[in-house]
C-alpha cells in the first residue's frame, strides 16, 4: 500500500496556492512521481542537455516542489534527450548525473542513481530486490531509479518494461517512466506486435506523438490548418 500522506502527488498542488509553482517559488514539499511521469516530452526541446534539464525542471515544479520531485524530471529529460540523439543508455545516464549534480538539492536523486546503476550491474533484479534497494516508486527518485534500472539492466524494451512493472509498488508510474527511456533507447519497432494491436486509442497516441516531433522540431508547422488544430489558447 502507499503512504498515508499523497505520496505519489500526481495532483499535488496546494489547495491553498493562488498560482502554480515554479523553480523559484514552490508551492509545497511534494516529492511525488507525477513530475518526473510527465517530463519526458521536453526532451524535444532544444539542444543543450543543461536547458532540457531545466525546463523539465520546471514543468514538474509546478506540482511538485521538492527537489526529488523536479531534478528526477530533469534527469529523465535529459537521459531520453540524449537517447534521442543517439548516445547509448550509460552515456545518456552519465550525461543526466553530470547535470544533475550542478543543481542545489541533487543529494537524494544522485543516491538513488548510483544505487540504480550498482543493482542493474549485478542483472537482471527480482522484485524483492527492487523494493528493497529502490523503493516503491511512489515518489519522484524512486520512480527514476527503478525506470533506470530494468532499462540498464535488460536488452530489450519488453523485458526492461516487465521488469519496471513487475513489484508491488507504483507500478504503473516507474512501467511509464521506463517506457519513455526504452522507447527512446529501442524505437517503436521494438514494441511487441501484439501490444500494440491491443492498445486502446493508439491513433490518437501516434497521431499526438507524430504532431508533437514536429511541432518541437527545427522547422513546426505555421499554416492555418495546423492552428485550428492547436490553437494555443
Amino acid at each position: 500500500m502507499p503512504p498515508a500522506t499523497p505520496a505519489c502527488g500526481r495532483c499535488a498542488v496546494s489547495r491553498t496556492a493562488a498560482r502554480p509553482g515554479t523553480l523559484a517559488q514552490r508551492v509545497n514539499d511534494s516529492k511525488g512521481c507525477g513530475g518526473v511521469m510527465r517530463a519526458a516530452p521536453v526532451a524535444l526541446y532544444g539542444a543543450d542537455p543543461a536547458e532540457v534539464f531545466e525546463r523539465a525542471a520546471a514543468t514538474a515544479a509546478l506540482t511538485h516542489g521538492h527537489p526529488s520531485g523536479y531534478l528526477s524530471a530533469g534527469a529523465l529529460a535529459v537521459i531520453v534527450h540524449r537517447l534521442l540523439a543517439g548516445a547509448d543508455l550509460p552515456a545518456a545516464v552519465a550525461t543526466a548525473r553530470s547535470v544533475l549534480t550542478r543543481w542545489d538539492g541533487h543529494e537524494e536523486q544522485t543516491r538513488a542513481l548510483e544505487v540504480a546503476i550498482d543493482l542493474a550491474a549485478e542483472g537482471r533484479p527480482a522484485p524483492e530486490l527492487i523494493a528493497d534497494r529502490l523503493g516503491g516508486g511512489w515518489v519522484g527518485e524512486e520512480a527514476l531509479a527503478i525506470g533506470v534500472c530494468a532499462a540498464l539492466s535488460t536488452d530489450d524494451l519488453a523485458d526492461a518494461l516487465v521488469v519496471a512493472v513487475n513489484h508491488s509498488g507504483d507500478s504503473d508510474s516507474t512501467g511509464a517512466v521506463c517506457g519513455n527511456i526504452v522507447g527512446a533507447h529501442y524505437d517503436v519497432s521494438a514494441i511487441p506486435r501484439h501490444w500494440l494491436d491491443d492498445l486502446e486509442l493508439r491513433d490518437v497516441i501516434e497521431t499526438l506523438a507524430h504532431d508533437a516531433l514536429r511541432e518541437f522540431g527545427p522547422r513546426p508547422p505555421t499554416d492555418a490548418a495546423w492552428y485550428r488544430r492547436y490553437p494555443g489558447w
